[in-house]
């Protein structure tokens, strides 16, 4: 070997080690023929123990049908093909560079295989590049997070945790198209607090707020996942109880009522009791709107307040 072939191979070894990028070239059969340094580092497998041996014998974890699939273009079609974090993760288990500070366990990846010509033009073997993306893979996360909790935030009522009236308004005029598609009860709810400015005036805007939320605690553990409930305005809710007819609403409303009268709330050495009024309305062909529907209940609501307070009135008709 010559002293300019030597010189050759010292520089393209000293590339092929200090680059921080995984190479690996595959012949057809996926025997290993160059393992670089980068892949020395993360697996722990010297090149002298996988160079001339299958890529399948030291890493069974990888789907051998599914990477031979992939990598068919390649050998085919001389087209190189992309593997993206986003669809797959990794795909050597590597851990990750700074286990201690990162937020993953391991390295996520992103590959890239293409086709080494032989002087012929036949495309004899095939290189994979191994690409650490973990940073931006967990930064992408953090702001996918990030804008959930958002969108979740700007959905509920920071006080009671419940739906807010905006984003509760949007899913009942959802519910009121659906129910007029399907042929199955649907019952809308309000419901608020009686005498509440006489608790705000006696014991402050603070006992107000934690009456407030032990009422919507009991509404939370009163209903079930598919139905509606959220904080309309004030110490005023409304729930959407689906496949559920006025007479089974009734029987929901009696457990909010009957809950809610049962319940004492602690505050600066007072023990607070309250009750609710409850309006009920189910869904019929009466109904030309989503607010039509929903007046009914409040009528309800308004005359459960002045025959007494602390009870129930269904109004399914418009008078």
């Amino acid at each position: 070997m010559t002293n300019s072939e030597l010189a050759q191979m010292h520089w393209q070894h000293h590339l092929l080690s200090s680059i921080e990028v995984g190479i690996i070239v595959l012949n057809h059969d996926f025997v290993v023929e160059v393992w670089n340094q980068f892949m020395e580092n993360h697996s722990d497998i010297l090149p002298s123990g996988i160079c001339g041996t299958s890529l399948f014998e030291h890493f069974p974890e990888i789907d051998e049908k599914w990477l031979r699939a992939k990598a068919d273009p390649v050998f085919t079609l001389s087209s190189p093909v992309f593997l993206i974090w986003e669809q797959r993760p990794y795909l050597f288990k590597f851990g990750s560079n700074r286990p201690i500070t990162s937020d993953s366990e391991f390295m996520f990846q992103n590959v890239t295989m293409f086709p080494l010509t032989s002087p012929s033009g036949n495309v004899e073997k095939m290189c994979l590049m191994i690409y650490d993306v973990t940073d931006q893979a967990l930064s992408k996360r953090r702001v996918e997070r990030l804008n959930e909790e958002l969108k979740i935030m700007s959905r509920i009522d920071g006080l009671t945790g419940l739906y807010n009236r905006r984003y509760w308004q949007e899913r009942f005029d959802m519910k009121f198209k659906l129910a007029k598609r399907r042929d199955k009860p649907v019952t809308a709810m309000m419901l608020d607090i009686d005498h509440f400015k006489k608790v705000n005036d006696t014991y402050g805007h603070q006992a107000g707020d934690r009456v407030i939320q032990a009422l919507a605690n009991v509404i939370k553990c009163s209903v079930r996942e598919t139905d509606l409930a959220g904080r309309y305005g004030g110490e005023e809710f409304a729930i959407v109880l689906t496949d559920t007819d006025a007479k089974n609403a009734h029987t929901v409303a009696e457990r909010i009522r009957s809950a809610a009268e049962a319940t004492t709330v602690a505050h600066d050495g007072n023990n607070i009791s309250f009750t609710v009024s409850l309006g009920l309305s189910e869904y019929g062909d009466h109904c030309q709107s989503a607010m039509e529907w929903l007046e009914l209940a409040d009528q309800a609501l308004y005359d459960a307040k002045v025959s007494g307070r602390n009870q129930i009135i269904a109004k399914n008709l418009p008078d």
